[in-house]
């Protein structure tokens, strides 16, 4: 087969699984623009108890949902192995580890108080963002188990029956959002907390549509995964699904609290500044559905790969999705700009919060190319099992750089220098642009050496947790 048919090969099947995912991605994703919108047009300082209560939990979510990632890697190369019944019980101990996850999440989604006094906002924008985050504590043990069941299908090329119940999710989210934040049918309005109850209830009712799916469509029969009762913690394959996952999580809250603490540093210069950033902060998290979607696509053919040792295969897959969602990411980036008026529009009508986003949308457009390449790059190390390295990158640039550097520029600690167009909001978007520059050019020198490394020695790449 001639290279190119080789490449066009490999593009058509990310394509034919990414798309999919995306959908169900964007659909996911879809639930926190609606509230944003929704909340909008609410109140401002309900938008701005949205704007901190969605940063501290979106921290908290994104961490464990990292560490729930380890499934993903390790379902795909057991998949690419042909050992089900493997998966099987890799899955019922994933239900395991997604209840620890969750206890823990909770009790800090219940007591925020650490997180809440970095913004040092209102009275009145702390107890609407503490009872949101109270509400979601709930939704937690829901979330962290219909990852399993996510991961569990993305890993075996099923993703449409995800995207299935993510979008009929979405299309509930609308009448419960506006019932419980605007009040009707008896319910009082609730405003920003009443996001977090709708989010509650649809999570349950998504993870019990997918149990269903597990338990009585045939296809799943291969993996063995009901009929034992229930099984007790396997310890070993806990602790290595911590040890690949634990890292992976560092990965995610360090690239979520990139933003995360941006807002509530941001939140220090007041609500319109927060709520100016909180609509490109938002908006961003759509477009990075996209990236995200080939991301996973490209891991999980790059995992089926490595475990039917396939490795050339795996390079190829990489270099394929890599080129290809770099492409679209400079596409996306064109049409974003052209459109950031209607845009902004569509979130908001009050002058002075689309003043501050409209500020902010040449640093989006800037790093979606950069983004999407390191996205790409960390998605695919994950396959073969690096963690630690990616995440020593993420420390560096997105905390050392992104944050510390926006930090300086944002609140003028060096005026003589700083020019007036990245200071505030401007200055935390310049520093996350220049640090996701490095870390593209970091993190694709780490995934070559390590897709050579593995083509010199592939008895070294493990399978599924295990020596092949």
């Amino acid at each position: 087969m001639k290279s190119g048919n080789r490449f066009s090969s490999h593009t058509s099947s990310i394509v034919h699984l990414a798309l999919p995912i995306w959908i169900g991605q964007l659909a996911a994703i879809a639930n926190p623009v609606l509230d944003t919108a929704m909340v909008s047009r609410y109140s401002v300082t309900d938008l701005g108890a949205l704007a901190i209560g969605a940063s501290i939990y979106i921290s908290v979510y994104v961490t464990f949902n990292g560490v729930m990632q380890s499934l993903a890697p390790t379902f795909g190369q057991l998949y690419g192995a042909g050992k089900f019944t493997h998966m099987g019980h890799e899955a019922r101990q994933g239900v395991w580890l997604a209840m620890l996850l969750s206890l823990a999440g909770a009790l800090l989604l219940c007591f925020p108080q650490p997180f809440l006094s970095i913004a040092g906002t209102s009275v009145e924008v702390t107890e609407k963002a503490t009872l949101y985050l109270r509400i979601l504590a709930f939704s937690l043990p829901a979330s962290l188990n219909l990852l399993v069941y996510i991961t569990l299908n993305n890993a075996m090329a099923r993703p449409k029956m995800v995207m299935a119940i993510q979008v009929a999710g979405f299309f509930l989210k609308i009448p419960l959002n506006s019932l419980f934040i605007f009040g009707g049918m008896g319910i009082p309005s609730m405003g920003g907390p009443g996001c977090a109850l709708a989010t509650c209830v649809i999570l349950w009712l998504e993870l019990f549509i997918g149990w269903l799916i597990l338990r009585y469509n045939p296809f799943y029969r291969i993996l063995h995964l009901f009929g034992k009762g229930l099984t007790p913690p396997d310890w070993r394959s806990l602790k290595a699904l911590l040890a690949l996952g634990i890292p992976v999580g560092l990965n995610y809250f360090i690239e979520v609290t990139s933003f995360t603490l941006m807002a509530l540093f941001i939140a220090r210069l007041g609500v319109t500044a927060v709520a100016g950033h909180q609509i490109v902060a938002n908006f961003s998290g759509v477009l990075y559905m996209l990236p995200l979607s080939l991301a996973s696509a490209t891991s999980t053919l790059v995992a089926q790969s490595i475990g039917a040792r396939q490795l050339e295969k795996a390079r190829r897959i990489s270099a394929s999705g890599t080129r290809l969602s770099a492409s679209l990411a400079i596409a996306v980036a064109c049409i974003v700009w052209l459109a950031k008026d209607f845009i902004i529009d569509l979130y908001t009508a009050d002058a002075a919060v689309a003043k501050c986003a409209s500020l902010l949308f040449p640093f989006l457009c800037s790093l979606l190319f950069f983004d999407a390449i390191q996205l790409t790059g960390s998605y695919v190390l994950r396959a073969y099992k690096v963690v630690l390295q990616p995440t020593l990158l993420y420390i560096l640039t997105l905390w050392c750089i992104g944050l510390g550097c926006g930090y300086t520029f944002a609140f003028r600690l060096a005026p003589s220098w700083i020019p007036d167009r990245i200071t505030g909001a401007s200055g935390f978007w310049f520093s996350n642009c220049v640090s996701l520059v490095i870390l593209s050019i970091g993190m694709s020198i780490l995934l070559r050496h390590t897709e050579k490394k593995a083509w010199e020695n592939p008895d070294a790449v493990t399978i599924g947790g295990t020596k092949p």
